[in-house]
């Protein structure tokens, strides 16, 4: 087992370090250039459009998602072990640098995740529930590429329902085995089965009531959970407050300090940054599209705003709060614990033995929701491979069976494996956006169009004419009677 993770820890290193982490940064600032940078320019629109109201049917009921259920369903597989855990684990890798470039990562993240997701809702086609799409969708209405859409979905499924769901599993059954064994003694030898059959249970009465069902549960969740753990972070960090200073300077020095050039940690600090910085905000990974092809908006663009500011959301407020829970309370990083232990030990430090059961709450209802934010993403590309009941139970069957697996599986191997995979997968992604990049900023450019003449934006199919593919967008004519005046 050790020569296997070593062979995949290595592996997928040399996959990051040479292939993923120069593609990233280069489409990341090539798409910040050619949308005049409109993850910042657009901060105000993202706010606005999260509380757009839901466009409706014939019938008076909403087409599908809401524009904040879409959120809230993305925001439930962002927000969980890689804020928590994730961040420790960079940490103890890069040390306090690594923080710098995971926001970095977020911040120019921002406009892959914008290009992504408004093609994603560009190309999103019809379902009993409403919509569903993402990049296979795009990948094969788009591009013309099924191929690259299967491969893609085969990539997803494998990552995200089966390896991030294991992970986040795994995560809350470390957290309440050291919570017990803190708490009485005991080591908890039996807890992670315990929450293996917890987790299974509670997993499968979810998936397979599908979509609305997880919507509801995770827009009811996420918010909760992630404002309590921000307010426990605050409280910490305001008993540390002499040490802010502090921590940003080794945040800033250390990203690219001479001894970290010299000593050749930089490119540990960097790898470590990104990698983690992806896992948390997943920005031009390929996974948010799945839930904001999802929502019913007037509107692609209004989609690559939401999920943009959930990249932010993400990066910028619950994994800096992590970072500085861990920092004002640990000086010395040095021999420090990869994972979540390191997160579990500074708030005991600073709040008492207690603080580890508070911290297990809130990891079961984070990870939990990420779960069934990742069981919606496999969903959506399992359908995009087959329209077979039969293909779908044994789906959810699967998955169900990853949790179990993942709650007493070695954390190491998973986190190893989950990373390799998350790398092939950005990969294909990236690839595609960059090759349809261009429709995305021509929608930009419609809807920042329609916001100067004072309107709330409508896309309607005539004003892209020579694109192909595009299903679920009325022509101006059928919205109002009109052919409408500019084309794209």
């Amino acid at each position: 087992m050790e020569m296997l993770d070593a062979w995949i820890l290595d592996a997928g290193d040399v996959l990051w370090t040479r292939a993923v982490l120069p593609v990233v940064a280069v489409l990341g600032l090539w798409f910040t250039i050619r949308s005049r940078a409109v993850q910042v320019r657009l901060i105000p629109d993202m706010f606005r459009t999260l509380a757009d109201k839901t466009p409706k049917d014939a019938d008076g009921e909403p087409q599908s998602l809401s524009a904040f259920q879409a959120f809230t369903v993305s925001a439930a597989s962002r927000v969980g072990v890689g804020n928590i855990a994730g961040v420790g684990t960079a940490i103890a890798l890069g040390g306090p640098g690594a923080v710098f470039w995971m926001w970095l990562m977020g911040l120019v993240g921002g406009a892959s995740s914008f290009v992504e997701s408004t093609l994603g809702q560009l190309f999103k086609v019809r379902d009993a529930d409403g919509f569903r799409g993402g990049p296979a969708y795009y990948m094969q209405h788009g591009l013309r590429a099924r191929w690259m859409g299967i491969v893609f979905a085969v990539i997803l499924i494998v990552c995200f329902p089966f390896a991030f769901s294991s992970l986040q599993a795994n995560t809350i059954a470390a957290t309440l085995d050291a919570a017990v064994g803190q708490g009485s003694g005991d080591d908890g030898g039996l807890v992670p089965w315990i929450v293996a059959v917890v987790l299974a249970v509670l997993a499968g009465l979810v998936v397979f009531g599908g979509m609305r069902r997880i919507a509801h549960v995770t827009q009811a969740v996420v918010p909760t959970m992630a404002l309590l753990y921000l307010a426990i972070g605050v409280v910490i960090v305001a008993l540390n407050i002499e040490r802010v200073p502090e921590v940003t300077a080794m945040i800033l020095t250390e990203a690219f300090g001479a001894r970290e050039i010299f000593g050749g940690a930089i490119g540990t600090i960097i790898l470590q940054g990104v990698k983690r910085g992806m896992f948390s905000n997943e920005a031009g990974l390929g996974s948010a599209p799945n839930a904001g092809a999802s929502a019913a908006v007037t509107h692609p663009v209004k989609q690559g705003l939401v999920q943009t500011l959930g990249v932010y959301f993400d990066t910028f407020l619950v994994c800096s709060i992590t970072a500085f829970i861990i920092l004002v309370s640990t000086p010395d990083l040095t021999g420090a614990e990869a994972g979540i232990g390191l997160t579990q030990t500074a708030l005991a430090t600073n709040l008492g033995a207690w603080s580890n059961w508070l911290l297990a709450v809130i990891i079961f209802l984070l990870a939990f929701s990420s779960i069934l934010g990742n069981y919606f993403y496999g969903e959506s590309n399992v359908e995009f491979i087959t329209s077979s009941p039969l293909v779908l139970t044994g789906y959810r069957a699967l998955v169900v069976a990853a949790v179990f697996a993942g709650s007493v599986l070695d954390s190491a191997l998973i986190w190893h494996t989950a990373d390799g995979i998350m790398g092939l997968m950005a990969l294909v992604n990236l690839v595609a956006i960059a090759l349809l990049s261009g429709i995305a900023f021509r929608l930009l450019r419609d809807y920042s169009r329609q916001r100067r003449a004072g309107h709330d934006p409508v896309f309607t199919r005539d004003l892209l004419p020579d694109v192909g593919g595009v299903q679920c967008w009325q022509d101006a004519r059928s919205v109002t009677g009109e052919v409408p005046a500019v084309r794209l």
